[in-house]
């Protein structure tokens, strides 16, 4: 059976060729809107499914499609990619010195012989991040280029400098709890 990781971020591709998981990459056309009217998880959730959804409805046969959001959330505030420099610095003073969660959601659409199966889930962890001076947070946006990340920065990178506690899902704030991909694969013997 095919596998289709519907996104083109270069973490979740690495995330599952990690996992030695056959796959390939078909990226979403989905329009990432926020309905303010549901809940964080919902939002999430909803998110990931759109992006699966997209890909599963323009592809055929025997298929699994593997859709996935992350978003960075602090005091009920959604940290989304920045859009510039300047809202970037925003963004890590906003998150420094202080717990946010990571919510990342996972959304897997199966086709197979004509029986469709589809599994959603949402991923919570808070993140501490240690307090970083100006200086600190100027330099790793200049040097890491933060501008494709939520909350403007991966957790994976020379950030990691700054974290002082992960509480849940380190793969998942990568951005795909690939334990759960492995075990939805796994159970539906696709893998």
């Amino acid at each position: 059976m095919k596998i289709i990781l519907a996104s083109q971020s270069p973490r979740r591709i690495a995330l599952l060729d990690l996992a030695k998981i056959d796959f390939e990459v078909l990226p979403s056309g989905y329009d990432e809107k926020i309905d303010k009217s549901m809940s964080i998880e919902e939002i999430s959730k909803e998110l990931a499914y759109g992006k699966a959804k997209d890909v599963f409805d323009n592809t055929q046969g025997d298929r699994t499609i593997i859709g996935a959001d992350t978003i960075v959330v602090k005091d009920n505030v959604i940290f989304g990619k920045p859009k510039d420099r300047a809202e970037a610095i925003k963004m890590l003073k906003e998150i420094q010195g202080d717990v946010h969660t990571v919510y990342t959601s996972l959304a897997i659409l199966i086709e197979e012989r004509g029986e469709y199966k589809e599994y959603k889930e949402v991923v919570e962890t808070d993140i501490t991040v240690n307090p970083m001076t100006d200086a600190e947070i100027i330099e790793y946006i200049d040097q890491e280029e933060p501008y494709d990340k939520a909350g403007a920065y991966a957790i994976q990178s020379t950030f990691a400098k700054f974290i002082d506690e992960i509480e849940g899902n380190y793969m998942s704030v990568i951005g795909l709890p690939i334990d759960k991909v492995y075990k939805i694969l796994k159970e539906n013997e696709i893998i």
